[in-house]
């Protein structure tokens, strides 16, 4: 596979806040260091601040093991046990609210694991060595400010109080004083830093969205700016679920986002590397064969004159296909035919996190599609099968 992005160039990386979604951003990573992407620099909030600070450090193998190896107790002083019951909604309603209420009357969750997790992981000259830009954001509630900090030139003894700082996350984890002054999550203000660098004259730009609850300022790009998102296409879950086998699903999704946006993947749900012209699936799409045809002319009540029924499959099926599967006005031979192969590969069950070329995929889908055999399916199915299921 051919990069789509011009690999020439260094880019500077943003990262939003968003708690245990965080483990999408260290698959991305890992898919960013695997095709050679240069990082020229990383802003980060909250989560995002600690994976820019694992990132800067470029310590790949050491950021998997902290997100695979991840627990509640890792991060906040509870049972792990407890909260994992609450998240699976196996916990009595009182026993929640008690808790619930234990930790508003306590001020928050204790967070001293979180403290050890940074104290552990993260390596103050390793991010002062690296050629990396690092900028953290939080908001100090005694000064009522907002704070872009440029974590490499505070004083060392800082750097790890203001990523701490960046993470508090407000009202659900306990807020002490740092230095004399209190923080709260950057993402209160600012969730996602792609102003950071674009004030600070970034102009290529790799955005990792998560999702995570806060606010998001609106940033006028210039004009000759080039922002490339990697952005989830399904839930990652809650931002306080610290749950390893999540996580890990979290950074699988990351990776795979990921690739989409560096190769240029075709594709919704799978990952698919394709580069046909329109005309191609145009022809995978009216090559049936009379059965099928026939088929589809009774689904969608047709009775075309004869020698007219590939204008009628053209001109009203595929439309009507296209608005069943939700596609825009605009759509195109590829799209509906992508959107249909998808579709199928769902229903057959085909595993999603891969990357396949369009004949892997379609071989696949047309090895499984026997389970469909009797079942009650969507009409396109027929034309991704090339053979009578019903």
């Amino acid at each position: 596979m051919l990069p789509v992005i011009d690999m020439t160039k260094e880019y500077g990386i943003v990262l939003e806040g968003g708690g245990a979604k965080g483990a999408y951003q260290i698959g991305a990573w890992k898919a960013l260091v695997e095709a050679g992407v240069k990082i020229k620099g990383i802003a980060g909030t909250s989560v995002g601040a600690l994976n820019g600070a694992l990132m800067c450090m470029g310590d790949l193998e050491n950021a998997e093991e902290v997100w695979e190896t991840i627990s509640y107790s890792r991060i906040m002083d509870v049972d792990d046990e407890k909260m994992a019951q609450l998240f699976n909604g196996e916990l009595g309603l009182a026993e929640a609210l008690s808790d619930g209420l234990a930790f508003m009357t306590e001020g928050g969750v204790d967070i001293t694991p979180l403290k050890e997790l940074i104290a552990k992981n993260i390596d103050e000259d390793a991010i002062l060595a690296s050629p990396i830009e690092l900028y953290v954001l939080t908001f100090c509630v005694d000064e009522l400010k907002e704070l872009d900090v440029d974590l490499k030139k505070v004083d060392k003894s800082l750097m790890k109080d203001f990523l701490l700082a960046s993470a508090y996350l407000f009202p659900v984890f306990k807020n002490e004083k740092i230095r004399g002054k209190r923080y709260i999550d950057g993402g209160a203000i600012n969730n996602v830093p792609l102003g950071s660098l674009v004030d600070r004259g970034y102009k290529d730009i790799i955005m990792i969205r998560i999702y995570g609850v806060g606010r998001e300022k609106k940033v006028k790009l210039p004009e000759d700016a080039n922002l490339i998102t990697v952005a989830p296409r399904v839930q990652l879950g809650n931002i306080i679920d610290f749950d390893s086998k999540k996580s890990r699903r979290n950074m699988r999704i990351g990776y795979y986002d990921a690739m989409r946006a560096i190769y240029g993947l075709g594709g919704r749900i799978y990952y698919i590397e394709e580069n046909q012209e329109e005309c191609y699936y145009l022809k995978q799409l009216i090559d049936v064969d009379r059965i099928i045809m026939d088929y589809l002319l009774e689904t969608y009540h047709m009775e075309p004159a004869e020698g007219m029924e590939v204008r009628t499959l053209i001109e009203v099926i595929l439309p009507a296909i296209a608005s069943e599967l939700k596609l825009g006005k605009e759509w195109t031979y590829r799209e509906l035919y992508l959107t249909m192969l998808e579709a199928t590969a769902k229903m057959c069950r085909v595993q999603k996190y891969r990357i396949y070329t369009l004949k892997e995929l379609q071989h696949e889908v047309n090895r499984r599609l026997y389970r469909l055999v009797g079942d009650p399916v969507p009409a396109f199915v027929q034309i991704i099968s090339k053979d009578i299921l019903i």
